[in-house]
């Protein structure tokens, strides 16, 4: 597959899953070990994260070598992840998944005693336009959690938007958390910039709920998915 060149300073969203649909995320140590990948491997230097004797939270203290990518935000989900980024170096996009994917593949082989690819290849990517798509990308790649929490919340089977807020809040492994305080280590993965510019006239959950279909139906053709109503 011949992909277009990733261009300079543009906004892209980054998306894959597991191989045959598999589960690539079990457990929480599973989630925090690609986080702390999207963080020490965003580096023109090779990290290696079993060199390194330190918890969680240390990591992201790490002192990194030029950054390849810019991050504007990212949500992991049990088969698949999401980024939205933009190329700090020319190449630096498809550099970045190589990393990441090369060296989160081998601790998860490692670990479960396997062989072969994880992830689905070529990884997908959709070019977003202008910061108003950007700031719509980054709210609806954190809605992605309410798969788990309401399977069937794009057929319109959704509980209180209250309810669920409070559940996306919660969920730990989205820079959503990130984006509402500066105390989370994580928010370390995301570009301070970036984030001003996507959190611009931030829009509440019960305001964006009605859209979010609409991106994923065009993602994913396929799939006849009802309008909410």
């Amino acid at each position: 597959m011949n992909r277009k060149p990733f261009a300079h300073n543009e906004w892209y969203h980054c998306y894959t899953r597991g191989v045959d649909k598999r589960k690539t995320f079990q457990n929480e140590r599973d989630y925090q070990r690609f986080l702390q990948l999207l963080y020490l491997a965003n580096n023109d230097k090779a990290i290696h994260r079993s060199d390194l004797k330190l918890t969680h939270k240390e990591i992201f203290a790490q002192v990194r070598g030029k950054q390849l990518v810019s991050i504007a935000a990212f949500c992991l989900m049990p088969n698949h992840f999401h980024i939205v980024m933009s190329e700090a170096v020319d190449g630096g996009i498809s550099r970045f998944m190589q990393k990441v994917g090369i060296a989160y593949t081998m601790y998860f082989n490692i670990k479960n005693k396997r062989v072969g690819n994880l992830f689905v290849k070529p990884f997908r990517s959709k070019h977003i336009a202008n910061d108003e798509y950007l700031k719509q990308v980054v709210q609806y790649i954190h809605l992605n959690p309410l798969e788990i929490f309401e399977p069937e919340w794009k057929h319109g089977h959704v509980a209180t938007s209250r309810a669920l807020e409070m559940r996306l809040r919660r969920y730990s492994y989205s820079s959503l958390a990130a984006y509402e305080s500066d105390e989370q280590s994580e928010r370390a993965i995301l570009d301070p910039d970036a984030v001003l510019l996507a959190k611009d006239e931030w829009r509440s959950l019960s305001d964006i709920l009605q859209d979010t279909r609409a991106y994923y139906a065009e993602l994913s053709p396929t799939k006849n998915v009802k309008m909410l109503s």
